[in-house]
């Protein structure tokens, strides 16, 4: 059981995207890594940043595609679930399906507000406004299961850095836990370059 709010940072530009969580305590908690340069999306969670203990790993079904679905496994290879980007509808505002292992819908991860990125996106094209549109325009996602918010994703003012703080809102078991922050992470490797 890990130890909220949990604060995820990553540099924006960054040529092998790599997040790094810690906890409340501010121990770290986690470490993601992308892989460079691979035509399926492909993301490891390890419990270190010495990547010596792999807990997760995610990896597209389909080559870049708007609908594709992220397959989550454990480092043995048995599957926890998936996550799944709603195609067109996820333009505007992002939403994203949360699926168990035997493949039922069980949650959601949705923006809260879609006209924040709106105005980010708008303001990120003007010259020098662009770099400080990070200050002004923060998302905020909301983590549903079976019905109910249990967990709150928000950016953090931040330069040059992305900078998301997850916070819990209802109870979650430790095999719902393990679906929902990969879930999580791996939208936000997904959305991190949209706000």
């Amino acid at each position: 059981m890990l130890t909220y709010p949990l604060t995820l940072s990553f540099k924006v530009i960054a040529f092998n995207p790599q997040v790094k969580v810690t906890d409340a305590t501010g121990q770290m908690a986690l470490y993601v890594k992308q892989k460079a340069l691979a035509l399926k999306e492909d993301v490891k969670i390890f419990a270190d940043e010495a990547q010596q203990r792999q807990l997760y790993q995610m990896k597209a079904n389909k080559v870049i595609d708007f609908s594709a679905q992220y397959n989550i496994t454990r480092a043995d290879g048995g599957p926890v679930g998936a996550v799944k980007r709603k195609g067109m509808r996820s333009i505007f505002k992002a939403t994203y399906n949360i699926v168990d292992a035997a493949g039922a819908d069980v949650g959601l991860i949705h923006e809260e507000n879609g006209w924040v990125k709106v105005m980010d996106a708008l303001l990120g094209e003007v010259p020098i406004l662009g770099m400080l549109s990070g200050y002004m325009f923060n998302p905020a996602y909301l983590v549903d299961l079976r019905g109910q918010t249990v967990l709150y994703l928000k950016k953090q003012p931040a330069f040059l850095e992305g900078k998301f703080v997850l916070d819990k809102r209802g109870n979650i078991s430790d095999a719902d836990e393990g679906l929902l922050v990969s879930s999580v992470i791996m939208m936000l490797m997904l959305e991190r370059m949209r706000g």
